[in-house]
């Protein structure tokens, strides 16, 4: 996987070669990064050529007037020694410069990965990965850069990281250091990006990479919901499954920061790493300071070929774990349901109608502590309100395994309100700055992660009432943004953000690195926190608060370009939406719910009994095919209309695929809609059907009248009567093709045109959908 020869260093996956070299005066030049070179004579030919001077630019040695820092393309640029483009690295030194020059000393090829010391990282065998391992070293400054190149084969991914060591007897203040660093040949590209807010996460953005400086980061002390640290670069042309594509990822939870620089000499820099944003870390005499690791990946099969090697690597080497490669089970979560209103006999009602329909987790949310009644109260207390619940969490839980169901609790531990126990007993707790007013999030305060005892009482509260409770499933939320960055705990400030990280990092390894069989699920206030580092603790996140399935479909979606769908956390809920009013069918909230780790947030007791069966059908159809929605190759389709949105998902063995087929807004007299499904065997047969699902009386409107042998009211009794117990089974297709006609595309029957129903004829209107079930033909 990784050669070296004559100082240039090879970095092979399965499909894609990564080469850079050593120059003549010891810096890491950039060469390739792209498909997979097949002989080494290829290098002299798609090495950057360096035979001219260019003008107004610094020479580095006077030995060779071409070489010049600020047109090379590179693996790592100093400071101060002619390169004027966006730095990895801004230290003060120890002899009071920002001035670096970090030249080759040494490598060592390491068969595995290198575990980091105070952070996660990917993992694999020694038959699964290799490590390069690159040191380099500036004698004027005694300063040691060492970069860590660890290569996935079979995913064709590579990461990287940096660890930085102070030799110098006085300190170093880091101000600036990135993980990694590459400088890419420019080739028309675009730069992807998935941004929102909340309720509204992960959308994909694309802007053109120009002349100058394109950002992506994070400032508000997590990962945000307003810029994932993932992005994509691609080629301007590329499609879902054709062109150049990059992804670039970190597993960092903390403030990030990436940048995409076009220069004038049409190199692209692209850098990833830990915001500088009120940044500062001080380096004593050997001591040594590790960045988070970068994830980089190449396809030249377009966005799904680049996110099918992402989602390949997140599965095999980031989730860990009792639940790596483990099915997830069917949850129903209160929280919709009850808000902070809930009592035990009630919580039980709604679990006894979960079991009966096959739901596997009950799962509790906020208002089971204290005097958490209302969003202003509670937060650091744990002792349950008795009130609510009679017997405790242990008797609830007993209760509930009994109906043959699992327990699952919601947690919000880094949180504290001031009208609570701990704060009365510990103010000091709570992340505030001497002499001003604290400003709050949803009236909290945050604890401070930098402190020991703290991190000990949220080790010690959450850990036992896991235990005792017997719960298998947690949901760690995170309702705020940090804004005022101080611990009485650290003497320089600028440590505190990424210190709440590491803290964050260890409670989370201390809880469940001893209780493995426990199903984390992270969320912090939907989406804000969805990144590679809560990953390695959390196997699935809460994708968003927002459960409509058509602002789910923009948010699923775009988290697909970096994360594979088992680690969605995506749930029916009722209708019209609390977060949008809009009122969506019970089918579409599923069929895109299915694309992920399904539950549920439905008042059950105020489903119609039509409904309950409804809900029961789709429970059974996805655990039928639970291993192929959560951990099948997952797709994406070309948008042929603006309002329509095309899924897919296929089996390792391209004998069975689901496709999900999805109408925001109908129109009038649309024209032929299309089925394409790829990834299957070229020249086998398939029997492509529709998921059966129920259409009801109650999307006619008033055209119902118009059916019926009498005149009835629309809005009256009877039909509301009849809605509740009696629905019409939509449109049930049936066809038979080979993977190669499937991939060209199948014409499906006509949608409503305003002149009649029967059952050959599709209803999507408004927000309609369909799931298709393609299975191998069996001679």
């Amino acid at each position: 996987m990784i050669t070296e020869k004559e100082g240039i260093f090879y970095l092979n996956t399965k499909n894609t070669t990564y080469v850079f070299g050593v120059t003549k005066f010891k810096h890491l030049e950039h060469i390739y990064y792209g498909t997979k070179v097949t002989s080494e004579v290829e290098i002299g030919a798609i090495r950057h050529k360096h035979s001219a001077q260019t003008g107004t630019t610094v020479m580095y040695d006077p030995s060779d007037e071409n070489y010049s820092m600020d047109t090379l393309p590179l693996e790592w640029s100093g400071c101060g020694r002619g390169d004027y483009r966006n730095n990895p690295l801004e230290a003060k030194m120890s002899d009071g410069t920002f001035i670096t020059d970090f030249t080759f000393q040494k490598y060592e090829i390491i068969q595995g990965n290198v575990p980091m010391q105070t952070l996660p990282s990917a993992y694999g065998t020694e038959l699964e990965t290799q490590t390069l391992v690159i040191t380099l070293f500036d004698e004027i400054q005694n300063v040691t850069l060492t970069l860590y190149y660890s290569v996935y084969e079979a995913c064709d991914v590579i990461t990287r990281r940096v660890v930085m060591t102070n030799h110098a007897v006085k300190a170093v203040s880091i101000r600036k250091i990135q993980s990694m660093m590459i400088d890419l040949k420019y080739r028309n590209y675009d730069m992807v990006t998935f941004d929102g807010g909340w309720i509204r996460e992960a959308h994909k953005h694309t802007k053109e990479v120009t002349y100058g400086m394109l950002v992506n980061s994070s400032t508000t002390g997590n990962s945000s919901n307003r810029h994932n640290p993932g992005f994509v670069l691609a080629e301007h042309t590329a499609t879902q499954d054709h062109g150049w594509v990059y992804g670039f990822n970190l597993v960092y939870s903390g403030n990030h920061y990436s940048c995409v620089e076009r220069s004038n000499r049409d190199l692209v820099r692209v850098s990833i790493g830990i915001n500088p944003h009120c940044f500062e870390w001080q380096l004593k005499q050997d001591e040594s300071f590790e960045t988070p690791e970068a994830v980089m990946t190449f396809s030249p099969h377009g966005f799904n070929g680049m996110s099918h090697q992402f989602h390949d690597f997140i599965n095999q080497h980031i989730i860990r774990g009792d639940w790596k490669g483990k099915e997830r089970p069917i949850l129903i979560n209160n929280w919709e349901s009850d808000f902070f209103d809930f009592h035990e006999s009630g919580l039980l009602k709604l679990a006894g109608q979960a079991s009966k329909l096959g739901i596997e987790l009950f799962v509790l949310d906020d208002g089971w502590f204290g005097e958490r009644n209302h969003d202003k109260a509670g937060l650091g207390d744990y002792q349950v309100n008795h009130k609510k619940l009679p017997h405790g969490l242990t008797g609830l839980s007993k209760k509930i395994k009994a109906m043959g169901m699992d327990f699952g609790l919601w947690f919000e531990p880094e949180m504290i309100n001031e009208d609570s126990e701990l704060y009365r007993r510990h103010p000091e707790y709570a992340v505030k700055v001497p002499g001003r007013k604290p400003v709050k999030g949803r009236n909290q305060l945050v604890l401070d992660l930098c402190k020991e005892e703290v991190r000990q009482y949220i080790i010690e509260q959450v850990g036992t009432i896991i235990d005792e409770a017997e719960l298998s499933y947690v949901k760690w939320d995170m309702n705020r943004h940090i804004s005022e960055m101080y611990s009485e705990a650290l003497l320089l400030q600028g440590e505190f953000a990424h210190r709440y990280v590491i803290g964050l990092y260890e409670i989370l390894q201390s809880i469940f690195g001893t209780r493995p069989h426990v199903l984390l699920e992270s969320c912090a206030s939907g989406g804000n926190r969805f990144d590679l580092g809560m990953l390695c603790f959390s196997p699935q996140i809460w994708v968003s608060d927002d459960t409509d399935p058509i602002e789910r479909l923009k948010i699923q979606e775009g988290l697909s370009y970096l994360y594979p769908q088992s680690t969605f956390g995506a749930h029916v809920s009722m209708a019209p939406h609390q977060q949008t009013l809009r009122n969506t069918p019970l089918s579409t909230r599923f069929n895109v719910a299915a694309f992920g780790c399904l539950g549920f947030e439905l008042d059950l007791k105020q489903l119609s009994p039509v409904e309950k069966k409804e809900v029961k059908d789709q429970i059974v159809f996805y655990k039928r095919y639970r291993e192929l929605l959560q951990y099948g190759i997952f797709s994406r389709h070309e948008q042929l209309r603006e309002n329509q949105k095309s899924w897919q998902v296929t089996s390792r063995n391209a004998r069975t695929a689901l496709a999900g087929f999805y109408q925001t807004l109908g129109q009038a007299a649309v024209g032929m809609d299309q089925l394409s499904v790829r990834g299957l065997q070229q020249d086998v047969f398939y029997s492509i059907s529709t998921r059966p699902q129920n259409l009801y009386l109650d999307r006619f409107g008033g055209l119902i009248k118009h059916a019926m042998p009498i005149k009835i009211n629309p809005k009256g009794a009877i039909l509301r009567t009849a809605n509740q117990i009696y629905s019409l089974k939509d449109c049930v297709e049936t066809y038979q093709a080979s993977g190669r006609m499937l991939e060209a595309g199948i014409c499906l029957n006509d949608q409503f045109m305003g002149t009649g129903y029967h059952n050959n004829m599709r209803m999507l209107g408004d927000y309609g959908s369909n799931i298709y079930l393609i299975e191998q033909n069996i001679n």
